[in-house]
């Protein structure tokens, strides 16, 4: 359902972007770039006093106040620990969060640097030690405002709007409802017992920068409780032999910080899986957005739809041959 708020975060204009960074003292010179993202309005902006700033307008209806705060919490438990991360801007004393006619936005600190097109093998060492302090601060406290990254989630619920919605074509709507439901039955067991925490949870290549110092983390908008191996299986997503070599290659030192389990892998696949899921429904959700129907305008034809069982249950293929070499291998 599109929120009430949304017409008014789609006009969002640069003069309203300027007068809510201009508190506090700060003045923007004019120069300002838009940043790529399809979900909020994020803006690098340059001060008077030559310093750069990133503005992050919240999508409306995504998240509350109070889930924008737990993100914050987050970035600034990690940066205490001095983990690379661009933690929030205090936009008045002792407060983060920002509002322009009922859309949240925030400031945070520019962090300069590139985008890394791939990793070497230094770089999935740097990552994994990375991450794993990152993980040693998720799981010092609960995040309580977002929900959980699991089956039900990820799974159930975004098959329910989906289906709710109509978007699915109707050719497939049955084979797809099928599928999910198969793939859900065969991975819930799978979750049963795996500790959650805080994690990134969108911890793909593309929310890191290469910097002078190293690498750093951005954008934990879809911060959440969930298991480990979700930033994981992210930062290292091939499922051929390369992949396997460079995943392994980061937990061994991700264990240099903190333990990790080789059980908790079983999990890749489902993970892989949910997140294909959860994709489509993310997209079918944005829709009443110009950008999504002119970025997405093959979503919710036959052919997408027909892409989208396939891949399904082509993970469906992969999760039960795992679970019947572990079978095999415990026998023995």
């Amino acid at each position: 359902m599109k929120h009430a708020l949304t017409p008014r975060f789609n006009r969002l204009s640069p003069d309203e972007v300027y007068h809510a960074v201009e508190v506090g003292g700060r003045r923007c010179t004019g120069r300002f770039v838009i940043l790529n993202s399809y979900e909020n309005r994020v803006y690098e902006l340059e001060l008077d006093d030559g310093a750069r700033v990133v503005g992050k307008f919240y999508r409306p209806g995504r998240w509350s106040r109070e889930a924008i705060r737990e993100e914050h919490s987050f970035l600034r438990e990690l940066a205490l620990v001095e983990v690379p991360v661009a933690p929030p801007i205090e936009i008045e004393p002792g407060e983060t969060i920002g509002e322009v006619d009922g859309v949240f936005f925030a400031l945070f600190a520019r962090v300069a640097g590139r985008a890394p097109e791939e990793f070497t093998d230094d770089d999935v060492k740097e990552v994994g030690r990375l991450l794993a302090r990152i993980h040693n601060v998720g799981a010092a406290r609960e995040s309580s405002g977002r929900p959980p990254l699991s089956p039900a989630t990820y799974g159930r619920e975004n098959l329910e709007h989906l289906l709710a919605a109509g978007q699915i074509a109707p050719e497939l709507r049955k084979a797809y409802e099928a599928t999910v439901v198969a793939l859900i039955e065969r991975i819930e067991p799978l979750f049963r017992g795996v500790p959650t925490h805080r994690i990134h949870a969108d911890c793909h290549l593309g929310n890191l920068v290469r910097t002078r110092a190293g690498l750093a983390f951005l954008d934990f908008d879809d911060m959440r409780m969930g298991p480990a191996v979700q930033d994981v299986w992210m930062l290292v997503a091939s499922a051929d032999a390369e992949g396997d070599r460079q995943r392994q290659l980061l937990i061994e030192s991700y264990r240099a910080v903190r333990p990790f389990d080789d059980a908790w892998l079983c999990l890749v696949e489902p993970l892989r899986a949910l997140r294909y899921i959860h994709y489509a429904a993310w997209i079918a959700r944005r829709l009443d957005d110009p950008s999504f129907q002119r970025t997405f305008a093959h979503f919710g034809t036959l052919q997408y739809w027909q892409g989208q069982v396939q891949d399904l249950r082509e993970q469906i293929a992969r999760i039960d041959a795992a679970s019947f070499r572990k079978v095999t291998a415990d026998a023995y």
